[in-house]
C-alpha cells in the first residue's frame, strides 16, 4: 500500500468516525468541510484536520503513530461509526493505525482547497460538502454532482469529476469513468483547470 492510499484510508476514517460521526450524534449532520490545510466539522463539536493532527479546541493530536481510539481518548471523543446512515463508507475500526504521512496530507488537503475555489466558482449558491461516505467534496448542479474525490478504487490520487445523473446514456472520449468522467488532480493546472474541467463537463451533460 502506497503512503498516499494508506494515508487516505487513515484520514476517511478519522473524518467518518471523530468527525462526522459524533457530530452526528451531536447535531444531526454528516456533513463536512474543507478548513484551513484539511477539513472539519460544520456543527458540533468544533473538530477539523489541520495537516496531520487533529485540533479540537485549544488541543491538537498527531495522528501518525496512533489509532483512532487513541486519537478519540486524547481529544475527548467518542468515535460514531455511521452504518445506520449509509451503506459504504471507509470500512475501518477504532483500533485501526493511523498511518498519516504529512505530505500526503497535505496533497489531500489541497485538492479539496483547489476543488473547493472551483466549485465555488462554477456554482457559488450550491452549498460544497465534503461527504464522509465516500470522502470527496461536491456539489450538484442541474441534475449534474461535480467534485474532488480524495482518491478511490477507480483512481488511487485526488480527481476531480463529473458526474451527470444520465452517465450510463453519454458517450464521448471526456466521458472516462463509470460515473461520468474523472481526472487527477495534479494533471489540471490549479483551481482554473479544475473550473474549466467542470464547465466543459457541465457543457456536455
Amino acid at each position: 500500500m502506497s503512503d498516499l492510499v494508506a494515508t487516505r484510508s487513515s484520514l476517511h476514517a478519522v473524518a467518518e468516525l471523530l468527525l462526522a460521526g459524533p457530530q452526528y450524534e451531536r447535531s444531526g449532520t454528516i456533513r463536512l468541510r474543507v478548513t484551513p490545510g484539511g477539513f472539519g466539522t460544520v456543527a458540533a463539536p468544533d473538530a477539523r484536520v489541520e495537516g496531520a493532527a487533529l485540533r479540537v479546541g485549544e488541543q491538537t493530536i498527531e495522528l501518525r503513530g496512533s489509532t483512532v481510539a487513541d486519537a478519540a481518548e486524547a481529544a475527548g471523543l467518542v468515535p460514531r461509526p455511521l452504518h445506520d446512515v449509509y451503506a459504504d463508507g471507509c470500512g475501518l475500526s477504532v483500533d485501526h493505525p493511523l498511518l498519516v504521512v504529512a505530505s500526503c496530507a497535505a496533497e489531500i488537503a489541497e485538492a479539496f482547497r483547489l476543488g473547493d475555489e472551483a466549485l465555488a466558482a462554477l456554482a457559488a449558491d450550491a452549498p460544497r460538502i465534503i461527504w464522509p461516505e465516500h470522502f470527496d467534496l461536491g456539489i450538484s448542479v442541474g441534475e449534474v454532482n461535480f467534485g474532488v474525490s480524495a482518491g478511490d478504487d477507480h483512481l488511487p490520487v485526488p480527481y476531480a469529476y463529473v458526474g451527470p445523473w444520465n452517465a450510463a446514456e453519454l458517450t464521448g472520449a471526456f466521458w472516462n469513468a463509470p460515473f461520468g468522467a474523472a481526472r487527477p488532480v495534479a494533471e489540471l493546472g490549479g483551481a482554473d483547470g479544475l473550473l474549466e474541467f467542470f464547465r466543459e463537463g457541465q457543457e456536455l451533460s
